[in-house]
């Protein structure tokens, strides 16, 4: 798993670096040509999105006790992703700026005065755009950082409650030992007893026999 994000890892270095290219290229291009590179770099981005979302969904599989050094590097590929967006939104302003000068022409100060106030108005625009992005960005780390925190816990219940399993299997094998123990001890102290009254027998079988014996003797004697 850990190869499929390192192949999206070199994919989506490969594509920045070729989105970054084009979009230091805008301005200085023919206006057709403009055209076709701003549509190529809003393809590319679509494929930068998609890379991240592929990696984003390899980093959620990977076990939380190994996955912050990857949630780190998401991180940082989101935060150039909006790097990316934010340079092509103003390489698309100054494109756009610089084809209505070419439409308008010198048409005097008023139509500078107002080119120029739309500019601003844009930057305003972006740096507010780029604000949502920032915070967007930090409210999804602190949601990815909530989700990991509710795994690790999950886990650790989950841990916890096979531990909980375990000792109770030991102490009802603790149980069934005393148990048995008890058993055995019990058919030992029959055996014993048994042993003993067997002995006790066998003493008093061995004292009839002498006693038969020596009255045997005696009357045979008291004969002769």
């Amino acid at each position: 798993m850990s190869s499929d994000f390192e192949g999206y890892e070199q994919d989506f270095a490969v594509l920045t670096a070729e989105i970054t290219n084009k979009i230091a290229r805008v301005p200085r291009l023919p206006p057709d040509e403009k055209k076709q590179v701003v549509a190529n770099v809003e393809k590319q981005l679509e494929e930068a999105k998609e890379l991240l979302e592929q990696m984003d969904l390899e980093v959620r599989e990977i076990p939380p006790q190994s996955r912050g050094m990857y949630s780190n590097r998401m991180r940082s590929y989101k935060q150039e992703m909006g790097k990316l967006e934010a340079d092509f939104k103003r390489s698309r302003i100054a494109y756009s700026d610089e084809v209505r000068n070419e439409l308008l022409g010198d048409d005097g100060n008023s139509s500078e005065n107002q080119l120029i106030k739309l500019r601003e108005e844009r930057a305003h625009l972006l740096d507010n755009t780029e604000r949502l992005e920032r915070s967007s960005r930090r409210l999804e780390a602190g949601y990815q950082i909530a989700v990991e925190t509710e795994q690790i816990g999950q886990e650790m219940l989950e841990n916890l409650s096979h531990d909980r399993e375990k000792i109770q299997r030991a102490r009802e094998r603790l149980r069934e030992t005393d148990a048995n123990l008890g058993k055995s001890s019990r058919v030992l102290t029959g055996m014993l007893r048994r042993i003993i009254q067997n002995r006790i027998l066998i003493v008093i079988l061995a004292v009839v026999l002498v006693i038969t014996i020596l009255t045997a003797i005696t009357f045979s004697v008291r004969r002769h």
